[in-house]
């Protein structure tokens, strides 16, 4: 008897804006094929999708669920999955990705009320609405999606309430199902093994530990754990660290004026030597000659964004 089919799992990283942490994706060219895809995939944050014209399937794991027009999905981090049309169609998408949690920074944490309905939500989503049945919900995400794209006065703060409105509702529907009982996701033998690793390395990339411990976490040995982590995530676990290690210290590299030795040590790296050489591999300069270059596309960025010219914000910087 021949073995079954192995299932791929792919991760894809969407860099979201340092400081308004949503990005949309929408236009002529997000159709989905008719033809099923060979693996599934998974994002480093929150996907909400709306299904403009035709139908098809999005399968978690091996149970496929059905979409129409008119569909929203929701469908959170590490949450492996994957989408194709009915055969002969081709659906029309836009997708906003988010970082919820730093976006909602300060409204939903552990003490907030139903914040552990909100944790769990924002970890466990993968929900398809239908349109005609929860028209409040639908109608939020097309505003959410209209502000993105136009991008009128204060869209960030129109896009951040509306945001909230939204998942305020999310959460009433989550709940309600979970009470159901049919929210809660069945074990599989697909379930992405490696995702107490990530989630460790996600809030812990700042400490040295050993690549053992993590192999622990996901009850695997050294040499099972460092072969399903490579074939999930195209790299080997300390890379990976050291990739978000390097990530984290762009954000603080762009948005403080804190040392480059202070920052290398806040993200972990033992030495600023160290932290220099795989800076410069992953980001193709040295720290400091990239914070420089950042800063000249952010002051780009708020002139064109308010419309000064280069005298002007010379004026204002003297008053």
């Amino acid at each position: 008897m021949s073995k079954p089919k192995k299932t791929v799992i792919e991760y894809r990283n969407y860099e979201l804006p340092i400081n308004f942490p949503v990005l949309v994706l929408t236009g002529d060219r997000w159709y989905i094929s008719d033809v099923k895809s060979g693996k599934l995939h998974f994002h480093n944050c929150l996907e909400i999708g709306i299904c403009h014209q035709d139908s098809g399937f999005i399968e978690f794991a091996d149970e496929p669920v059905p979409f129409k027009a008119g569909d929203v999905t929701f469908i959170s981090r590490n949450v492996a999955h994957t989408s194709y049309s009915t055969k002969g169609e081709s659906s029309l998408w836009s997708y906003i990705f988010l970082n919820p949690d730093d976006l909602f920074k300060g409204i939903f944490g552990a003490s907030s009320p139903y914040g552990e309905i909100y944790y769990d939500m924002t970890q466990n989503l993968q929900m398809i609405l239908h349109g005609s049945e929860h028209k409040e919900i639908y109608s939020l995400v097309t505003q959410i999606l209209s502000e993105l794209v136009n991008k009128e006065m204060n869209y960030q703060i129109a896009v951040k309430g509306l945001m909230l409105s939204l998942f305020m509702k999310l959460m009433r529907v989550y709940a309600g199902q979970k009470k159901q009982s049919i929210a809660q996701r069945a074990a599989h033998d697909n379930d992405i093994a490696i995702m107490p690793a990530l989630e460790y390395i996600r809030e812990n990339y700042m400490l040295n530990f050993p690549i053992e411990d993590l192999a622990n976490m996901c009850h695997l040995s050294q040499t099972h754990f460092r072969r399903v982590f490579h074939e999930i995530m195209q790299t080997s676990p300390l890379d990976y660290l050291n990739t978000t290690r390097i990530l984290q210290s762009c954000i603080l590299l762009r948005t403080t004026e804190e040392s480059i030795l202070s920052i290398s040590e806040q993200v972990g790296f033992r030495s600023v030597s160290s932290f220099n050489r795989h800076f410069s591999e992953k980001m193709g300069a040295q720290p400091g000659e990239w914070r420089r270059k950042m800063i000249k596309i952010d002051n780009a960025s708020i002139m064109k964004y308010t419309g000064w010219t280069q005298a002007e914000k010379l004026t204002e910087s003297r008053k």
